[in-house]
């Protein structure tokens, strides 16, 4: 770890964050859009569409050409570190890396989507939910497969 953690990039990135979402709020009241009506069932698609493209994002082997400027190691290898830069290229690391924090900037863009370009929107999120909820599955199944051939042995 640096030193001094990179502040003056973090309050960039929080600026840019919070001035992407008072636009995407500005361009929602000059297109006279709407949030649509929520249900609880819409804030459980939204979350598991928001795990599985932060988990894609921060972890998997296929987005690491996203991360490979930010990081130091490799994705198969799960040993993806933020480069001690001390500078921009260090925070966005930490933001790319941290399934909990990009998820946060995903969870923003997609609600956006869903009042920018509804139908995207929300074809995106029930995409991401559906596979976010496959990811849970198969891990479900392998768990309990695993089990039961260690009782067995």
């Amino acid at each position: 770890m640096s030193a001094t953690p990179p502040y003056a990039a973090y309050a960039g990135i929080m600026s840019t964050f919070l001035g992407g979402v008072a636009l995407t709020g500005a361009l929602a009241a000059k297109l006279h859009r709407t949030p649509p009506e929520r249900t609880a069932f819409d804030l459980a698609v939204l979350g598991l569409a928001t795990f599985k493209a932060s988990r894609t994002l921060a972890r998997d082997e296929v987005t690491s050409f996203l991360r490979e400027p930010f990081v130091q190691g490799t994705a198969p290898a799960g040993d993806e570190e933020p480069v001690q830069t001390g500078d921009l290229r260090q925070a966005v690391g930490e933001l790319v890396t941290c399934s909990r924090c990009v998820g946060t900037w995903i969870a923003a863009g997609i609600a956006g989507l869903d009042v920018l370009a509804p139908r995207f929107g929300r074809m995106l999120s029930w995409s991401l939910a559906v596979g976010g909820a496959n990811d849970w599955l198969q891990a479900g199944f392998a768990a309990l497969t695993g089990a039961a051939n260690r009782v067995r042995e």
